[in-house]
């Protein structure tokens, strides 16, 4: 595939730059809420190249980051049960559990299998008839229909020995639950473009109006990136609270309907707990009653809660706006991404780990 080299053409980003300065007057804090932008803001020194004026906070954009120790603790119990198989996605093999990580099981012994697909765990069950084998599925509003085509193929095919152990989420409740906190002080947003190729912009808008903030749907590309911003930041100049598609090449303003049935289909909304924010009302999604024979959780019988340990982790401020990645005292001292004390080290899309490999500098708060 040819790739369109003007979305990092520095005569179009150094327009975009000039009129980011230009319109920028007053003080804002912009949130992003994707692993894949809060990179792409460190990789490309976008931060660094913003005027005073503009603040970013990186939110809760990394599925992989806000799943919850529990869930890890879960998934290490399973994988030590007898006659077991634990599929998961790589980035999970090291992030921290209950003292513990699949990394460190997996050596003892544990069969833990690295997949690339959720169906890789169907075929590993067909395979394993013998044995019970579990998907830990974690992911946000992109990676849930991903989950309803293995289901698909579970129910069709009547696999009795395949379960999902679920840690999903969903974006604007926890914006919501986070622009309620008093340190945060949300002006603007910056949704992920990906999102919003399922979702749509429907939802996005209720939050707009419930928040009185700007947001800009934006993809991931430097261009987009500062297109975005620019955006928000001219929306609350104008005094204008609503959403502005500014990823159109991507991103229909239904979203995706076929995706979101599905997905409906199959899980229902439920209150999840968030590692670093704690449990957030309506933000998480759960298999539908008439599948609760697949949820991992019920046929282990887990128990995660009495298992939970505080973190030294201080990834929930950071989405909160409080503190950069940097400003956390044990950022390149104690944790690093080759011993990660915390999840957002140890994912490609954590704030932290993006801070670390471009050595994004801090940047003084407005």
């Amino acid at each position: 595939m040819r790739y369109d080299q003007s979305f990092r053409d520095s005569r179009y980003l150094s327009t975009l730059l000039q009129a980011i300065r230009q319109k920028s007057r007053s003080p804002i804090r912009i949130m992003e809420v994707c692993g894949g932008q809060t990179h792409a803001l460190s990789q490309y020194r976008i931060e660094e190249l913003l005027p005073p004026t503009v603040q970013m906070i990186h939110g809760p954009g990394c599925p992989v980051c806000v799943t919850p120790e529990e869930t890890l603790s879960e998934a290490i119990a399973i994988a030590r049960t007898p006659g077991t198989i634990l599929c998961t996605f790589g980035d999970m093999m090291r992030v921290p559990g209950n003292n513990e990580t699949l990394q460190q099981i997996k050596a003892e012994g544990a069969d833990i299998r690295i997949v690339y697909s959720p169906l890789d765990s169907l075929h590993t069950a067909v395979e394993n008839r013998d044995k019970q084998v579990v998907f830990l599925a974690v992911g946000f509003e992109t990676t849930a229909p991903l989950y309803t085509l293995l289901l698909h193929e579970i129910t069709a095919r009547h696999i009795d020995n395949l379960s999902l152990l679920t840690s999903l989420f969903t974006i604007p409740a926890a914006i919501s639950f986070l622009a309620q906190e008093p340190d945060c002080g949300i002006d603007g947003l910056l949704a992920a473009g990906h999102v919003c190729s399922i979702s749509g912009l429907q939802e996005y808008e209720r939050l707009s109006e419930e928040l009185q903030i700007p947001i800009a749907v934006t993809g991931f590309e430097p261009a987009d990136l500062l297109f975005g911003i620019y955006r928000v930041i001219e929306e609350k100049e104008q005094g204008n609270c609503r959403v502005v598609n500014a990823y159109r090449r991507a991103v229909p303003h239904e979203g995706n309907p076929m995706a979101r049935q599905e997905t409906a289909r199959f899980f229902v909304p439920c209150e999840s707990n968030w590692r670093g924010l704690g449990i957030i009302p309506n933000s998480g999604l759960k298999l539908r009653p008439q599948y609760e024979q697949y949820d991992a959780r019920k046929r282990f019988a887990c128990n995660p809660k009495s298992q939970a340990q505080p973190s030294v982790c201080r990834v929930g401020d950071i989405m909160k706006g409080k503190i950069s990645p940097c400003e956390c005292p044990l950022f390149g001292n104690r944790c690093t991404p080759d011993n990660p004390l915390g999840a957002s080290m140890v994912s490609s899309e954590g704030a932290c780990a993006a801070f670390f490999r471009y050595r994004t500098p801090l940047k003084s708060p407005i």
